[in-house]
């Protein structure tokens, strides 16, 4: 065997057999001295954790929106169909049309979704 195949075993045996440490509770002395520390920190990172939000929901609404225009395929197809006789031909063409979209919008959000919460939203 060549040593890139044994790794991946060695590693795994590794991880089995010495798990990682138990997390402890820390002093309250140490609590009280880095509290302060931590709300500068969540002081000066709230702007960029509040963009980033903004962004990430306003995709998190268009997924929604596009789950739901999915829907408008089938009811396209049915208006079509069976409302053609009634005058709904053209609204159908047009539901179906934007039924046969939003798959790919939809995808679209969902893939963009976690670098809009990052704050790289395209």
């Amino acid at each position: 065997m060549t040593a890139r195949k044994l790794l991946l075993p060695v590693l795994v045996a590794g991880f089995l057999c010495f798990p990682a440490k138990r997390a402890e509770a820390i002093d309250p002395v140490t609590i009280a001295i880095l509290t302060p520390i931590a709300v500068k920190a969540a002081r000066q990172a709230s702007p960029y954790i509040i963009r980033s939000m903004r962004a990430g929901s306003a995709h998190l609404l268009k997924t929604g929106k596009h789950m739901l225009n999915i829907f408008l395929l089938p009811l396209g197809c049915v208006e079509m169909t069976l409302g053609a006789p009634l005058g709904m031909f053209g609204n159908g063409v047009d539901h179906a049309i934007h039924g046969v979209g939003a798959p790919f919008l939809l995808v679209y959000d969902v893939l963009c979704m976690p670098l809009a919460f990052c704050g790289l939203s395209p």
